[in-house]
């Protein structure tokens, strides 16, 4: 191996990691909790977006839900209820979590460069009184994920502060990228045994977005 070959070969231990990184801080280390705490509680309440994240042998997947404040229903202090509401039905977190439960959560609200992850172990329920918990608009989920809680800890806020999340300057006009429909078209339109117009693939987004949130 050449001593070029040797310096950018990968990491492949946690030694070779602390080698670079030191040991986290004590305060670190203590605010991972095994549970929900009033802290955590509060933050669900107040996020109107969850990133999850699953996984396989295959592969990873993260996805966002978001819907009011709230949706995200704490049951007790380690266990989280999430409702499916209605997407693109390719349903790859679920498929993933027939395989392996193992999730984890990323949970934001606008305005706070904080974050709260959360990781444990989920299920997929049809559970009527969970559907029941989880109807939005009069409408029933399909399913809803009931998570047992493993992990919850703050993160700290640099990555939003450094990205300028929130800030409004940080902004951009919706007219430098192209439309959805555009870039979905662009992506599939020679494996396409439907293909549409731009303009029929912006209206069709467009409805489902008027019609079919629910």
């Amino acid at each position: 191996m050449s001593a070029t070959d040797e310096k950018t070969k990968p990491i492949k231990s946690t030694g070779g990691l602390r080698e670079l990184y030191p040991q986290p801080t004590e305060r670190a280390a203590l605010k991972c909790l095994p549970k929900l705490d009033v802290h955590c509680r509060n933050f669900i309440a107040l996020s109107p977006l969850v990133c999850i994240g699953t996984s396989t042998s295959e592969g990873s997947d993260v996805s966002p839900r978001g819907d009011a404040p709230g949706f995200v229903q704490v049951l007790d202090d380690e266990t989280l209820m999430l409702p499916d509401r209605p997407g693109n039905n390719r349903i790859d977190t679920m498929t993933n979590l027939v395989t392996n439960p193992q999730v984890g959560l990323l949970f934001m609200i606008p305005g706070v460069n904080e974050t709260l992850r959360i990781n444990g172990m989920a299920r997929i329920s049809t559970d009527p009184d969970h559907l029941a918990k989880g109807a939005a608009n009069g409408k029933l989920p399909k399913t809803c994920l009931i998570i047992d809680v493993r992990e919850a800890y703050l993160h700290c806020g640099k990555a939003l502060i450094r990205s300028k999340l929130w800030d409004e300057k940080s902004k951009i006009e919706r007219s430098r990228l192209p439309s959805l429909g555009e870039m979905v078209n662009d992506q599939t339109r020679d494996r396409s045994d439907k293909p549409m117009t731009n303009e029929q693939a912006d209206a069709w987004i467009e409805e489902s977005y008027k019609t079919r949130l629910y």
